[in-house]
């Protein structure tokens, strides 16, 4: 696929809806990228299929709190001077790009690079979604070191890292990242194309661009938008997202701390959901939703809040009070299930008391009706076996 300023703007809107209200804001992003675009030309977007052995790949993003974005735009640099950097103290050259996250502002950062290098980038990414931390990727999971990494900011410092293990990188990047002003440019995890080939979550590019063209085909065609975005995931390695809970925002809590955005939204209900309240607990991205106090979806599951008139992904630094919304979620991909995976990024590792639970389990009536890919066929089978 030749990714053009077009492509762009369905994959702002999409990636927005895999960022899970974090990643960044994507409306930065793409101009970043369609500027990129313009200038250099389009990007081919490559399967991992295409990916030889002896490629070396360069997961790219920014990295800090996404309220930063607001006040402190990038110079456009950054990244393109990272690569740089890397490619001088590995001694090789690059051959492709990917994102470390699709959702957000991470989706488009590779382009702004790909473009003015001439690199083509690939369709998949270490997390499916948009995570806060840089240990929480397939790569880490699945034994790829985060190490050599680098960042760099808008005034042309490039700070190198060697560390022991991945989640020392996320505490020394973070805090370097922080001293720079709350956001830097990173590349991470290098690795040959075998080493992503078999550790990506695949698709997922091309999955966030096919989420922005429904939402853009249902405004040409006067349908319902939210509907239009949860049926374009059906036939995808996610499966069908479902409508958890709509609502009026109430109460915002937010704060910027040690890089990251922190607080939680709470939602008074209308319509269906009139009477009830939910509470979305964030850390840059979304991560459990209660109705009272039960959990109807949390981490690694995406939770995404979405402007019931648009279809459009509302950012947690743009929530606000009195805006309506409709909170969805969408089953994350099987690779992000694993029990070694839910050691990295499943509830209780950002606090919770409460075991993951899929959200086709949760909601076993309707994916029973909707369907799920073949290989969540097990959760279904598990809720039947529970109910005998």
């Amino acid at each position: 696929m030749r990714v053009t300023e077009q492509e762009l703007e369905a994959l702002s809107i999409g990636a927005a809806i895999l960022g899970t209200g974090g990643g960044g804001d994507p409306l930065i992003g793409k101009l970043m990228a369609q500027q990129a675009v313009a200038e250099y030309g389009p990007v081919d977007l490559i399967s991992l299929d295409d990916i030889s052995e002896g490629d070396v790949v360069f997961p790219v993003a920014m990295m800090g709190a996404p309220t930063v974005f607001l006040e402190k735009l990038p110079a456009g640099e950054e990244g393109y001077l990272a690569v740089l950097r890397m490619e001088r103290h590995l001694g090789k050259k690059v051959t492709a790009l990917c994102p470390i996250e699709c959702g957000g502002m991470n989706s488009m950062i590779p382009f702004v690079v790909a473009a003015r290098m001439g690199l083509p980038v690939v369709d998949g990414d270490g997390m499916g979604r948009a995570f806060p931390e840089l240990q929480m990727e397939t790569f880490h999971v699945l034994g790829v070191s985060g190490t050599p990494a680098c960042i760099a900011d808008e005034w042309g410092n490039v700070v190198l890292f060697e560390t022991v293990d991945n989640y020392r990188l996320e505490s020394f990047a973070r805090a370097c990242t922080v001293k720079m002003g709350g956001y830097s440019h990173l590349v991470d995890y290098p690795m040959t194309g075998t080493q992503l080939r078999d550790t990506a979550v695949r698709g997922t590019i091309s999955m966030a661009i096919r989420l922005g063209n429904a939402i853009q085909a249902a405004h040409r065609s006067h349908v319902n938008p939210v509907q239009a975005a949860l049926s374009a995931t059906r036939d995808t390695i996610y499966g069908h997202g479902i409508a958890l809970f709509q609502g009026k925002v109430v109460d915002v809590s937010r704060r910027t701390s040690n890089g990251f955005a922190v607080g939680s939204a709470q939602l008074q209900g209308f319509d269906d959901d009139a009477g009830k309240s939910m509470v979305i607990d964030f850390q840059n991205e979304n991560l459990i939703a209660k109705v009272g106090e039960q959990v109807v979806a949390s981490v690694p599951d995406l939770i995404t809040l979405l402007d019931p008139d648009t279809g459009y992904a509302i950012t947690n630094e743009r929530l606000r009070y009195g805006q309506r919304v409709v909170v969805v979620g969408i089953p994350t991909p099987e690779i992000m299930r694993s029990c070694a995976a839910l050691q990295v990024w499943g509830p209780k590792q950002f606090g919770y008391d409460t075991p993951f639970v899929p959200l086709e389990q949760a909601y076993p009536d309707f994916y029973r009706q909707v369907g799920v890919p073949k290989e969540k066929e097990k959760y279904l089978l598990s809720t039947l076996t529970g109910m005998r």
